[in-house]
């Protein structure tokens, strides 16, 4: 059974995005999410880079057009942008880190992504197999659509058994959202994860929505909109009267 999503399109296409609001409506759930997304920065209306945010809101360069490698460092380069190893390993390290001990009970870990720049870092391909193995840590992460010859190490987290991978495209991406919002745990599966090889025990009161109900919200992949609702209200179908206000809006 899949326990990670990842998802998946061309560039630009707006899986960020839907990473992000997915991050938004989860916290607001009350399901503990770390980890980290990769912004573009422009300047002069020209894109200039990219930069590495963490969810707790820390941010530094992850590549540069043509800025060379800091002294004494190799070049990682892809295409014009040169990676900041660094500075990466610095912010996104620590991030998937925090819960290879378990320490930190259940959680939802944002990995985007995992693609060429990101994996120059060893100890990044080496912690992303630590998060993914993690008992009680749930990935929600993004992949580069396979261009040439493919990545080993993302064909690799494409073989899983335990992940999901969800193809964005600009036809789909208005409506997958409350999909990957169901890939997080409700409590029963959170508390599931933990008896599985965590000592930590998390208390239903820290899960329960603000009218005593716990939220669900796992991963049912459908082909219609599904959102996270109280167990009390999933109609028989599992697809609930979503209003299409409530979808995300790309521009």
């Amino acid at each position: 059974m899949a326990r990670h999503v990842f998802l998946t399109g061309p560039p630009g296409v707006g899986k960020t995005t839907l990473i992000q609001k997915a991050s938004e409506v989860l916290k607001s759930s009350g399901v503990p999410v770390d980890g980290f997304y990769t912004q573009e920065v422009r300047q002069g209306g020209r894109r200039i880079g990219f930069d590495v945010v963490t969810l707790s809101g820390l941010r530094g360069p992850l590549s540069r057009v043509g800025a060379g490698p800091p002294p004494g460092t190799r070049e990682c380069r892809v295409g014009q942008y040169v990676v900041d190893l660094t500075s990466f390993e610095q912010l996104a390290l620590p991030v998937l880190n925090a819960g290879g001990g378990g320490s930190l009970g259940p959680r939802v870990c944002v990995i985007d992504e995992v693609g060429k720049m990101e994996l120059f870092s060893e100890p990044f391909a080496r912690a992303v197999r630590q998060t993914l193995a993690a008992p009680g840590t749930v990935v929600l992460g993004t992949i580069p659509v396979p261009k040439g010859k493919p990545l080993a190490f993302v064909e690799e987290i494409r073989s899983r058994a335990d992940v999901q991978v969800f193809s964005v495209t600009k036809e789909n991406r208005n409506h997958l959202l409350p999909d990957i919002v169901r890939s997080a745990p409700s409590y029963k599966q959170m508390r599931r994860l933990c008896d599985r090889g965590q000592s930590d025990r998390v208390s239903a009161d820290s899960y329960r929505g603000k009218q005593g109900v716990c939220p669900h919200i796992w991963l049912q992949p459908t082909s219609g909109l599904v959102s996270p609702v109280s167990p009390n209200h999933v109609s028989p179908t599992g697809i609930t009267n979503k209003s299409k206000d409530d979808r995300v809006a790309f521009h």
